[in-house]
């Protein structure tokens, strides 16, 4: 594995790169190693969390040393280099419907010299990867937009955005899972629930999933 870096972060997690930048084979990638590294159930292991290009792997010290980790890693992904851009698994499909009646949607249009029809129809036409989950609980950086929709994220965040709150900012979406501040431009509003610490599984999108948005009025 060319590009492979292994380096600690703290004293009870590795960081691997492999690779740089997001696209969707890089995502893929990513999540193949995760999966690997979580099948082998290396003793001290405890998490394995997938990003855009890394990964990052949380044990124990006092059951396994970095260098014990480390060399147990490249093992695990030299094997499964072959796959490499394979999770191994079906990605599921995730339909969430949307109103795209957000505060910001107005000078989205401006901005992007787009109607609001335009911005609505442009941004459910796309099939979107999870590609992080992060920030908060639940909340999911989804990419990529359609290239006529990149607009930088807000000069000014706001102090708080409402739970379900669509937005887009440079070339990704997302839903806001709960009320945060926040700086993308909010271009609509769904019902989905997109974290709920009282369901068995809390946060409705993973790593690898498909998210495709449906236009309601």
């Amino acid at each position: 594995m060319k590009d492979l870096s292994i380096l600690p972060l703290g004293d009870r997690c590795v960081t691997i790169s492999i690779g740089e930048g997001i696209s969707v084979e890089l995502s893929q990638s990513v999540l193949a190693c995760a999966s690997a590294i979580t099948a082998a159930s290396v003793r001290g292991v405890s998490d394995v969390v997938a990003s855009y290009a890394s990964l990052a792997v949380f044990y124990d010290p006092l059951s396994i040393s970095f260098e014990d980790l480390s060399a147990r890693v490249k093992s695990i992904l030299s094997d499964t280099e072959a796959g490499y851009a394979d999770s191994g698994s079906e990605s599921r499909l995730i339909r969430i419907p949307v109103r795209y009646d957000g505060e910001d949607i107005e000078e989205v249009a401006r901005r992007t010299k787009l109607t609001r029809d335009d911005i609505a129809e442009l941004h459910s036409a796309r099939e979107y990867r999870v590609f992080v989950v992060g920030f908060v609980p639940g909340w999911a950086y989804l990419g990529q937009l359609d290239p006529r929709l990149i607009i930088p994220r807000r000069e000014s965040p706001r102090k708080r955005v409402p739970a379900g709150a669509v937005a887009i900012a440079e070339n990704q979406t997302g839903v806001y899972p709960a009320a945060t501040p926040g700086g993308w431009h909010l271009i609509g509003t769904t019902a989905e629930v997109m974290f709920d610490a009282m369901r068995e599984k809390p946060a409705l999108l993973s790593v690898g999933d498909r998210v495709r948005f449906e236009i309601v009025t």
